[in-house]
């Protein structure tokens, strides 16, 4: 410990895995300091699910129950087809009851909100660009677009998708289309199937296209829609509104009344990417976290729980080789890359099953889900939201 408090941590980008890294390491004693390209945090987003992985880990960070009690548990999580035949009954309960707490659903603001405010006064500073790092044997420096240089034991590159930091250390790598594209949105919507009580919602799959309904807690519900659709055709569209009503037109009720209850400017539009697994993620005395060294697509909603979860393990590698950095990234790699790279290649497969066209093959995989039993359904995904760093 006391070889850690003279240490200083640079950390880029203020999202979820670089606050959640703040906290982890400010726990051990380092002195951090946090740099966010954008200029406030954002009141702009969608939800996001925490399964029980990253209740866990969070609650290891001591911000659980903060996200609890703003965030809704997920009591009900139905498949249905496009016209509202029930596909599975997703054993909530039981999985609860395995892993000692539901799954949340959180708005994602809210969510970096509670982390921002556990992380000590004056750690984050706002509209810091980096431009470069540099480093040398016994120190590493981070330059920013404002002239700005800061000297520090350790960079970690928690600096997204576009990770400048990622740059840095591997090179340009290519990113690859999921193959969807996704619009999503936040309301106020009620329905008595799904009550606002139990928390949770439905998926509906059709043939290349489907949707998502979830409450998000404090009177509000997250939507998602992805639609198979090659690259760049609706990436422009002004009105999101209007096309999410035209894409999904023919599906069971509530899903056009919910976009419908959406204001325009609550609806976000991306194309969905993720990139190849890397072999490694440090170099020198910079390393990577969550997206920046694994973007993975949304599909098993585990984007905000794996940054979390290398944060822990990152801090805990640090506090075990408190006087080598390149250990201790070692040892991170070691223990991380494989689940990462587990989560990535597991969400690319749920992507093709979830987003077929052909009717003979939605045929078979809906004949399958009808007969899968909870059992399996908890078998199957035990390995990772069962899992506990």
């Amino acid at each position: 410990m006391t070889n850690l408090v003279s240490k200083t941590a640079i950390i880029i980008g203020g999202g979820l895995g670089g606050l959640s890294a703040a906290i982890a390491l400010q726990q051990l004693g380092l002195n951090v300091s946090v740099y966010e390209k954008a200029k406030e945090l954002k009141e702009l987003g969608a939800g996001i699910v925490l399964s029980a992985n990253a209740i866990k880990a969070l609650e290891k960070l001591g911000v659980a129950e903060q996200v609890r009690n703003s965030g809704s548990p997920v009591k009900k999580a139905e498949i249905r087809t496009w016209d509202g035949k029930l596909l599975v009954n997703v054993p909530v309960h039981k999985q609860a009851k395995l892993y000692g707490t539901y799954s949340y659903l959180i708005y994602r603001p809210d969510l970096q909100s509670i982390l921002y405010k556990n992380v000590k006064k004056g750690t984050v500073y706002f509209g810091k660009k980096l431009m470069r790092i540099e480093t040398d044997a016994t120190k590493i420096k981070a330059i920013f677009e404002d002239g700005e240089e800061v000297e520090g034991d350790l960079l970690i590159g928690a600096d997204g998708v576009h990770s400048e930091v990622r740059r840095s250390i591997i090179g340009s790598t290519p990113s690859r289309y999921s193959g969807f594209t996704a619009i999503r949105g936040i309301s106020n919507f009620e329905d008595d199937r799904f009550p606002v009580e139990l928390g949770g919602g439905f998926e509906a799959w059709g043939p290349g296209k489907r949707f998502g309904f979830s409450h998000l807690g404090r009177g509000r519900i997250f939507w998602f829609s992805a639609i198979n659709i090659p690259q760049g055709k609706m990436i422009n569209t002004v009105d999101r509104k209007k096309t999410a009503l035209e894409k999904l037109k023919g599906s069971f009720e509530p899903i056009e009344a919910v976009i419908e209850s959406t204001n325009e400017s609550d609806i976000l539009l991306h194309e969905i990417f993720d990139r190849s697994p890397l072999k490694y993620w440090s170099k020198d005395r910079a390393t990577l976290l969550g997206d920046a060294a694994h973007p993975m697509l949304p599909n098993l909603g585990q984007g905000g729980a794996q940054s979390i979860e290398d944060a822990l393990v990152l801090s805990r590698s640090l506090e075990k080789y408190p006087d080598n950095v390149q250990q201790a990234f070692k040892m991170y790699e070691e223990i991380r890359i494989p689940r990462t790279s587990q989560v990535v290649r597991g969400s690319r497969a749920m992507a093709r099953l979830m987003q077929l066209e052909n009717p003979l093959a939605i045929h078979s995989r809906n004949l399958m889900l009808r007969a899968m039993p909870d059992t399996v359904q908890i078998k199957r995904l035990k390995w990772l939201v069962g899992h506990e760093v």
